[in-house]
């Protein structure tokens, strides 16, 4: 293995030597690069311009409609709608005052301690084992972390990182009468029984006697209810862990299979190792496709013409494409360049591009998702024979509308 120093990473050349024009594991497909909008035979309008992506993020002429926003038609209108679908000063005021549990400095402060000790737990178990699949692994991090924000940590039995994961599985179809639709119905409404009866229920009455700094206990002192509660936790459960337990198996993956990423995570510092995996984070974006849909006429620039999109379209935005643009990310887009040097523009463009989205709903726990993410990372990296037994399969969840890594076995001497 080649040594990988802070005198390298500070060379304007990359340090990483690159075999192939596109280093991505989980792309679908390669998006087109000369359509930053157009509206198909359906009535969608599709985004891959990172102009008019940030235009649409940042409008107030729009509302969630990925993440089965179409369900929350369906809530009773006396019941608050989860964080992630508010709108407006509503939403404003819910972000600002959860804001506190997911700064660098509560990050770093609350959480280092946490995941170091979960990192050391997991890997333990690894080692006297001598194989492992990464996939279980990176979902026992991600819930433990995830679960401490949120304050899901009073669960009346074990296994909950399973009980989430269950009904997360579930596709996402509309209601119907046949045998298979009302299967799954019942199937999905028993996994999230069992996730409110363990999990969400003894977490709420343990606050309730003595509320900590977490999110149930904010929801509390709010006057949510608990099944409005209970909706939250699925929110964050798909928001915070799922979607880094997914990114905790792909920079794995990167840095097993290239040499030098292995020991550009085990010796630079924490500047550069933050630069490298959002770098990675822009190159394989964890959630592929964000989903809006118009309130109001949305009039978009499109070279030098103007584009409008009417009210009520749904519009999809591409966050491979977007994240891609080498007008906006520099040359060799689809390479994984740590110390990636983006076009100059004012605002600055974010290492990860829209990895974390932008707007109002940019991904709050970002902080919290990178700082989890090395610490396991440098964790398992450190131990001397870890390999890649199996390669992991590459599925796509419908649901958060990303890529799953499945059966990635990994093993130590």
């Amino acid at each position: 293995m080649s040594n990988y120093t802070n005198k390298n990473i500070s060379s304007p050349a990359c340090p990483i030597y690159h075999q192939h024009l596109s280093e991505q594991f989980t792309a679908e497909l390669v998006e087109p690069v000369d359509c930053p909008i157009e509206k198909d035979s359906f009535g969608v309008w599709h985004i891959r311009g990172y102009e008019q992506a940030q235009a649409v993020l940042r409008s107030d002429c729009v509302r969630q409609a990925g993440f089965q926003a179409e369900m929350l038609d369906k809530l009773p209108n006396y019941m608050n709608p989860p964080i992630l679908f508010l709108e407006g000063e509503l939403h404003q005021k819910q972000r600002r005052q959860t804001a506190k549990f997911f700064t660098p400095r509560t990050t770093d402060r609350q959480y280092r301690q946490l995941m170091q000790d979960f990192s050391e737990e997991i890997v333990a178990d690894f080692k006297r084992a001598g194989r492992a699949d990464l996939s279980q692994m990176s979902m026992d991090m991600a819930v433990g972390v995830a679960a401490q924000v949120v304050g899901l940590t009073d669960s009346r039995r074990k296994g909950m990182s399973g009980r989430i994961d269950r009904f997360l599985q579930q596709s996402p179809t509309d209601f119907g009468w046949g045998f298979r639709q009302i299967k799954s119905f019942l199937r999905t409404q028993f996994d999230l029984l069992r996730f409110y009866l363990l999990d969400v229920q003894p977490a709420i009455k343990a606050r309730q006697a003595a509320p900590k700094e977490d999110v149930i206990s904010h929801l509390l002192a709010s006057h949510y209810t608990n099944v409005e509660i209970m909706t939250e936790c699925i929110t964050y459960g798909a928001a915070g862990m799922v979607t880094t337990r997914e990114f905790i198996g792909v920079a794995m993956w990167h840095c097993l299979k290239n040499p030098e990423l292995h020991q550009l995570m085990l010796n630079a510092d924490q500047k550069t190792r933050y630069a490298f995996l959002h770098e990675l984070l822009r190159l394989e974006p964890v959630v592929g496709s964000l989903y809006r849909r118009t309130t109001d006429d949305l009039i978009l620039d499109h070279g030098t013409s103007k584009v409008t999109i009417a009210a009520g379209s749904l519009i999809e935005l591409h966050i491979y494409a977007i994240n891609g643009q080498e007008s906006v990310v520099g040359q060799k887009p689809l390479q994984l360049c740590p110390n990636r040097e983006m076009v100059e523009r004012r605002p600055k463009v974010a290492e990860y591009v829209m990895s974390f989205g932008d707007g109002p709903h940019r991904c709050p726990g970002a902080y919290i998702a990178i700082q989890e993410s090395d610490i396991f990372l440098r964790r398992i990296l450190k131990l001397e024979g870890i390999r890649i037994e199996q390669s992991p399969t590459v599925t796509y969840n419908q649901t958060v509308k990303g890529y799953e890594l499945r059966n990635f076995i990994i093993a130590v001497d």
